[in-house]
């Protein structure tokens, strides 16, 4: 069967495909067409094989949909979602001028070093990227010893979410943890944690990412 020269997700998707395995699909892909199939683990070719094969065959010449981007990746909107809940959530709980939780400032940082560096953000990155979670809470908890506490429920908007629309998509600070930690930085105190932030997490994702490796 002829490869696609762009990813049919959506298609799955209109078809019923759980959205577990629409994004399974479109991972692969990516890995497939960035590197090739051979280095896929014999059940990922099978799985591969399986969607294409419950794909409508496509008229000759058709040019289809065009390539997601970056900003469209699942990865790059879950931070981004979980960023945008949070500055939410910041608007009304009366900060003080210049106040900033250190959690968005470090989601805006990491999305920012996206944009920057353009990862596949593929199968092989994303799983990879679950390691993020560990290097994440350090930082926080660096953060932490010079703000004062808050609190953000980091459940509630991804369940509310679920309700909406089907997603695969992981609690920020993973499926066991309830912590609700929240560190606010005073004004001062923001730009040297956002630089921080970004050494750190801008260092990692350029020797842990698959995707970035020359």
């Amino acid at each position: 069967m002829a490869k696609d020269e762009i990813s049919r997700a959506d298609e799955l998707q209109a078809l019923g495909w759980l959205a577990e395995d629409v994004r399974r699909y479109e991972e692969l892909w990516e890995y497939r067409h960035r590197w090739g199939a051979i280095n896929l683990e014999p059940e990922d070719r099978a799985f591969l094989r399986k969607a294409e094969a419950a794909l409508p065959k496509r008229v000759s010449g058709s040019k289809g949909a065009a390539k997601k981007s970056l900003q469209e990746k699942s990865h790059y909107c879950w931070l981004a979602f979980y960023r945008d809940a949070m500055l939410a959530a910041e608007a009304g709980q009366g900060l003080a001028e210049g106040e900033q939780g250190a959690w968005p400032v470090l989601l805006e940082e990491e999305l920012r070093l996206l944009d920057e560096l353009q990862p596949v953000l593929g199968l092989p990155d994303t799983l990879k990227a679950r390691e993020l979670v560990a290097v994440r809470e350090d930082l926080i908890a660096e953060a932490a010893r010079g703000a004062r506490s808050g609190s953000f429920d980091f459940l509630t908007p991804l369940e509310e979410r679920r309700q909406q629309e089907r997603t695969s998509w992981k609690p920020l600070r993973g499926e066991a943890s309830s912590d609700t930690s929240y560190p606010i930085l005073e004004a001062g105190s923001v730009e040297a944690f956002r630089q921080r932030a970004a050494d750190t997490l801008g260092a990692w994702l350029r020797t842990h990412l698959p995707s970035l490796q020359s």
